[in-house]
């Protein structure tokens, strides 16, 4: 089965007879009719009733026409993800970057009014393989990568926050706790495999202080950090955004940083409207 025959078979249908869908697709009647007919006998089925120039289609043409549209529509759209656009750029990433990217994409679009730029949520796996694959034209990570054609461009460097409820010991502090003060109260993170930077991010800065981490519950799926952290208020976490929630209280953490930056493509064509995104992302970004 072939895009063309189901093509004629929809133009047929469409426009009423052979030579009319002939018309439409520029090609000879007979194209039409020896395609059609291919179909058929592949299928073992007539789609048409022909009688003398009026044609119908039997129940097996019924049958197959809406799924004949379906997949000329899912190979058109296929195709259009991937076509090239020097006017749109997909941008993949999480939720805690949206504030970042925001003011980045509104400064580009304000240049560029035509411009297109989408925002694709997905989490750091599936924003490496959107890269690869080319359905984003760049993502945004946190920390290192080391894949084959694939490179990194850096941004800015991340600084995480500590928060605790504000009933916590140190909420007192009018400064970021210490990791040894730190050391004394449990961490509530979701597990490694699911947070793998922020656990490492913590490890990292315990140990040069050589203090060891104190490991609470695990955050669970679907558990906002918040009611984690009032619900066990002598606990603390380390989050890329501030909450801003009633009853939490965060501070900025000397030492606990991040890299940020643009996963791009090594073959990827040039794209203005690309440099001039990661120029704002890297210029135009500054935590309040």
């Amino acid at each position: 089965m072939e895009f063309r025959q189901l093509e004629y078979l929809v133009a047929v249908t469409d426009h009423g007879g052979f030579s009319p869908a002939a018309r439409h697709c520029f090609v000879s009647q007979s194209a039409v009719s020896h395609r059609i007919a291919a179909l058929e006998k592949e299928l073992g089925a007539d789609l048409f009733e022909r009688t003398g120039r009026r044609v119908r289609l039997t129940a097996a043409g019924e049958t197959l026409l809406p799924r004949a549209r379906e997949l000329l529509r899912l190979r058109d759209e296929a195709a259009e993800a991937v076509r090239p656009r020097p006017d749109r750029i997909r941008l993949a990433a999480n939720m805690s970057f949206a504030r970042s990217a925001l003011a980045a994409t509104a400064a580009v679009r304000d240049r560029h009014p035509r411009a297109e730029i989408d925002f694709l949520i997905k989490p750091f796996a599936q924003r490496i393989a959107a890269v690869t694959s080319g359905e984003a034209d760049l993502a945004l990570i946190r920390g290192g990568l080391d894949e084959p054609g694939l490179y990194l461009e850096p941004l800015w460097v991340d600084n995480p926050l500590i928060a605790f409820s504000t009933r916590h010991p140190l909420a007192a502090l009018d400064r970021a706790p210490s990791p040894r003060e730190l050391a004394q109260y449990p961490l509530l993170l979701p597990p490694a495999h699911r947070q793998v930077l922020l656990h490492r991010l913590v490890e990292r800065v315990f140990a040069a202080e050589g203090v060891d981490v104190r490991l609470g519950p695990q955050i669970r799926d679907e558990h906002p950090v918040g009611f984690e952290l009032i619900n066990q208020p002598e606990g603390w976490t380390v989050l890329y955004e501030d909450p801003r929630q009633p009853g939490i209280a965060s501070r900025p953490a000397p030492g606990f940083t991040l890299p940020v930056s643009a996963v791009l493509r090594l073959d990827a064509a040039p794209n203005p409207l690309v440099a001039e995104l990661l120029v704002g992302l890297s210029n135009g970004y500054r935590r309040a």
